[in-house]
């Protein structure tokens, strides 16, 4: 897949499917295609800002992992055109995502934080 003519999310809760199925797909182009241009995506200590940055970001992890599990993905909390998304992966981080519905109808995330679960202590 290469980014172009790509379903778009017509519900901000189509936004996690949409990720799960291009990341399982290593669409890296589809899954910048989930953000606005000038999205902020922080994972742990590393913060992508703009396509750029959250395509190399995206290229990256990618590279290194095969699979993404389905997520658990609540119903989204909406105020007009802005939606709070969230999803919880099964080993217990927690993603939440601020979406915009665009000119068209459609969403895109503008804000994507996963809060990594701390590790248990080592018990020497």
């Amino acid at each position: 897949m290469d980014g172009t003519d790509l379903k778009a999310a017509r519900e901000p809760e189509d936004l996690a499917r949409l990720f799960n199925e291009r990341a399982n797909a290593g669409d890296v182009d589809g899954l910048v295609a989930l953000y606005e241009p000038g999205a902020v995506v922080a994972v742990g200590e590393v913060v992508a800002t703009g396509q750029a940055e959250i395509r190399a970001f995206y290229a990256d992890l990618l590279a290194r992992r095969s699979t993404f599990p389905a997520v658990d993905a609540p119903p989204a909390l909406r105020n007009g055109p802005v939606a709070l998304t969230f999803a919880r992966l099964p080993n217990g981080n927690v993603s939440v995502e601020a979406a915009r519905q665009q000119a068209d109808g459609t969403w895109l995330w503008f804000i994507d934080q996963l809060k990594l679960k701390p590790l248990a202590p080592s018990k020497a």
